[in-house]
């Protein structure tokens, strides 16, 4: 059915003539980069968030940078906003395009530029996956730490957007940790240069500004990041609990310890059995919550903080705990906790995947208090989630044939996003704000903050062309929704087909 998107702001509009446009733009791109039949549109009509979609009013595929500054120079004389994609494997609705804009796919940007094993240092463009980068780095004993789960899809670009963190953020980073420049091309087709070859640059911080900005501020053409030497050893613990309490309380004690795992994931009881279906790890499909610990540096540190790990889940409750040292043990242990997502899909016909940060020390009682929560709603809640840095990752199962339920699923994950800000977290870790969490952030920031947020857009992107309608709300909407006593301007998004 064909609806407006809940949380949508008002349709901006533009006087563009759209075969004009199609004239101009195929003067510098050939006409396979132009798409403009509805068939050939249908694939870009949504990101991973796939319960919200919108035919794109015109989808460009440029191969170069110059490409990239003359469609934005045009679209900003002409008032047409854009959304850029990457592979779109995002999850809040970022890279949902407009019915009155034109899509700007990265995917043929796809060349890593170069690898500097002496400065430890790679520079590729944003249509690079994200293990490629790796890939290219091993041949030098080097790799690049970022890993989300989607990995082996995701790009560069759209990582540099989301500040993507994976299972090794707690030990190395998220994606602001470890990317030293950017290349940006602003609404205008101005092409700038943020950061630099070292781990300092003079100047404001823009780099870090832009790392995570959503598409908001400009459109990211190349990347250089920062390499690692692979670790010397490495090795994984699998703890089982018979209780997810006391494994969120073993999450608490390691950190409090002073251990720091490369990663420190947890998984609980429901998606245990998916993932273990699925991919056939190893798991204790009895336990009601395993925990994924994995030591890496210097050998004879990683088996001291092996054991030191090992005895406090002993001591917090762990019945069972297996080491997997060889590289294939370690590698069926990771596969079933990335193949978590989709492992819940052969378990529900469909899932709404939230994404919050608490406090570590508030995790035990957070869990208990989603559990609650969940039965509030009567929908099941499997949790999978970087444990390690309290990235919560609550897959909430429904099904979207049944009248009301997707409304349900939305109305318990909105309560889970307000239980993390009550605790001193915040609504996302790493899939970002898009348009699935725009409410909420009328929760965590105030007016003024979010006034801000928007003077920085304006300072980028004076005409609100890039990727507007996400991220920051406007202080009219939060009003409307209850959060802020405050009346101003609005912008609206177009009509969305919400499934």
């Amino acid at each position: 059915m064909i609806t407006t998107h809940p949380h949508a702001s008002e349709k901006i509009h533009h006087p563009a003539d759209r075969q004009r446009l199609l004239e101009e733009f195929k003067r510098w791109l050939p006409p396979a980069s132009i798409l403009a039949e509805t068939e050939a549109l249908r694939p870009y009509e949504c990101d991973g968030l796939s319960v919200y979609r919108c035919l794109p009013w015109l989808v460009l595929l440029p191969e170069t940078i110059e490409q990239i500054q003359q469609i934005l120079r045009i679209c900003y004389r002409e008032g047409v906003p854009v959304v850029a994609r990457g592979a779109g494997t995002g999850l809040a609705g970022g890279a949902l395009p407009l019915d009155n804009g034109v899509l700007l796919g990265l995917a043929k940007l796809n060349r890593i530029l170069e690898v500097d094993p002496r400065n430890r240092l790679a520079r590729v463009q944003p249509g690079v996956r994200n293990i490629s980068v790796s890939e290219a780095a091993r041949p030098y004993g080097l790799f690049y730490a970022p890993d989300p789960s989607s990995q082996i899809a995701c790009t560069m670009g759209g990582n540099v957007a989301e500040n993507s963190g994976g299972v090794h953020c707690l030990k190395y980073g998220l994606t602001t940790h470890n990317v030293l420049e950017v290349k940006l091309v602003t609404m205008d087709g101005e092409l700038l240069t943020l950061g630099g070859g070292g781990f300092d640059s003079p100047g404001l911080d823009l780099l870090a500004v832009t790392i995570g900005s959503e598409g908001l501020l400009g459109v990211a053409v190349e990347i250089t990041v920062k390499l690692l030497p692979l670790p010397e050893e490495t090795q994984v613990l699998l703890a089982a609990f018979d209780d997810v309490e006391k494994a969120g309380q073993a999450v608490a004690g390691i950190i409090a310890a002073g251990l720091l795992p490369a990663g420190l994931e947890m998984m609980d009881h429901t998606i245990i059995q998916a993932a273990e279906d699925f991919i056939g790890a190893g798991y204790p499909v009895e336990a009601e919550a395993v925990l994924i610990v994995e030591f890496d540096g210097m050998r004879e540190q990683v088996g001291q903080d092996l054991e030191r790990a090992a005895g406090l889940l002993k001591a917090c409750g762990a019945y069972r705990l297996d080491i997997a040292a060889a590289p294939e043990d370690r590698q069926k242990a990771w596969a079933g906790r990335k193949a978590a997502f989709p492992a819940a899909g052969r378990i529900s016909p469909d899932y709404y995947c939230m994404d919050g940060t608490i406090p570590r020390r508030f995790l035990a009682d957070t869990l208990k208090k989603i559990a609650e929560l969940s039965r509030q709603y009567g929908l099941t809640v499997a949790n999978v989630f970087h444990a390690g840095d309290g990235n919560l990752h609550p897959l909430i199962l429904y099904d979207a044939e049944k009248t009301g339920e997707l409304d349900k699923a939305e109305q318990l994950g909105g309560a889970i996003l307000a239980l993390c800000v009550e605790v001193g977290g915040t609504i996302t870790g790493e899939h970002g704000v898009g348009i699935e969490k725009m409410n909420h952030m009328c929760l965590q920031f105030s007016a003024s903050e979010l006034m801000q947020f928007h003077a920085l857009k304006r300072a980028f992107d004076e005409k609100g062309l890039l990727n507007p309608g996400k991220a920051i709300p406007s202080l009219h909407r939060c009003a409307e929704w209850g959060a802020m006593h405050v009346h101003q301007g609005n912008v609206r998004l177009p009509e969305i087909e919400r499934f």
